[in-house]
């Protein structure tokens, strides 16, 4: 392949982006794992062929660069949109998400796709105790709020696992920027066995109520949605990143209401 043009796409904690020729999304791994990219390629290859949204389908892989190759997919990040723009579209948008992932929670991946991240409820907690250390002046007016919740035991654990993206956040999904339909999924970096709450929470978290699962799900996904914004909160403020700031600030109103 001739290389016309390579453009520097995004970068985020794991991962480094790269546009080739208009067409082509490189994406290399900051510390490469040949293991991983070879393990994440055959996986993309599995759910492309169950997913009912667009999927990156891998070209090629560098395992040993920590790079792998596939064909751009139509759509912008969501997170790159002014919120306002699709606020009439979060419904729709959560729906179609959450049909989404129940495709995926279906799916019978082994270990040998897919590893399990099931680490116990009370570290996620204590995780976010320590980003909202460093946080305080950023969210004042919900401090009551925060330190009731990081006081507060968590949910129980969760039964089982089931397989699942395990980063969806608004930054990973692609939408159409004139509809807001979704064209896509893409950073399956942290794909894995997980408690099926996760990437419900970080959806609510991003998008809101609208997305916010019924049932038993729901306690976790608000858990997992509430430690999660430190986070992004956290890395946004470091990067400069300020769309992570935005929605991070903004969803506070609705995962820390009453102050």
């Amino acid at each position: 392949m001739d290389v016309e043009s390579v453009h520097l796409l995004g970068e985020g904690l794991d991962n480094v982006a790269y546009e080739v020729n208009g067409d082509l999304i490189v994406r290399c791994a900051r510390q490469p794992d040949p293991a991983r990219v070879d393990r994440e390629a055959r996986l993309l290859a599995t759910v492309a062929e169950v997913s009912p949204i667009p999927v990156p389908r891998p070209v090629f892989t560098v395992p040993e660069a920590g790079c792998l190759a596939y064909a751009k997919l139509p759509g912008r990040p969501l997170i790159d949109l002014p919120r306002a723009s699709y606020r009439a579209h979060t419904a729709a948008i959560a729906a179609t998400l959450a049909d989404f992932l129940a495709s995926l929670h279906a799916m019978r991946i082994g270990p040998d796709l897919a590893r399990p991240d099931d680490r116990p409820l009370t570290e996620w907690r204590d995780e976010a105790a320590g980003l909202y250390a460093s946080l305080t002046d950023e969210v004042v007016a919900h401090r009551d709020a925060i330190d009731a919740f990081l006081a507060s035991p968590p949910p129980p654990d969760p039964g089982g696992t089931v397989f699942s993206h395990n980063d969806l956040g608004i930054e990973h999904v692609l939408v159409d920027p004139a509809t807001f339909s979704v064209t896509g999924v893409i950073d399956w970096t942290d794909a894995a066995l997980v408690d099926p709450a996760y990437d419900h929470g970080l959806l609510y978290r991003d998008l809101g109520p609208a997305a916010l699962p019924e049932g038993r799900l729901r306690e976790r996904a608000i858990f997992y949605a509430r430690c999660g914004v430190f986070e992004d909160l956290a890395y946004g403020l470091a990067t400069g990143r300020t769309s992570y700031v935005e929605k991070s600030r903004e969803s506070l109103a609705w995962l820390f209401p009453g102050t």
